[in-house]
């Protein structure tokens, strides 16, 4: 899973929170910053694609950019390659657990109820 910048960050955000499909003007207008560019949103974007986490579009005359994953599968890939390292897996998850929120431990309760539905 590729690393990623603070503006590599942000713009994946404008994209996850977007509806469909966007251009990069959009992203730029959605990061609100004035010092930016659109070419350096667009350098942004192309380093994302290169990374595979943008799909570029050529829709009419401008590119439109989406997420290749969900926010939520991105941060699901994360989390198993950060486990993929450890050398006491069991430890790990217990160490996180243990530091999970009441919120965050019911959210996995359910997720492993569903899992074993499912």
């Amino acid at each position: 899973m590729p690393q990623l910048g603070d503006l590599e960050r942000a713009v994946m955000a404008a994209l996850w929170g977007a509806s469909g499909p966007v251009t990069a003007k959009f992203i730029l207008d959605a990061l609100g910053d004035r010092s930016l560019a659109v070419t350096t949103v667009l350098t942004v974007l192309s380093r994302l694609e290169r990374k595979g986490m943008v799909r570029r579009r050529r829709d009419e005359r401008a590119h439109t950019y989406e997420p290749v994953a969900t926010r939520e599968e991105h941060v699901a890939e994360l989390m198993r390659e950060a486990l993929g390292t450890a050398d006491d897996r069991d430890g790990a998850l217990v160490r996180f657990v243990g530091t999970a929120s009441d919120e965050d431990v019911d959210a996995l309760r359910r997720a492993l109820r569903s899992r074993r539905r499912g």
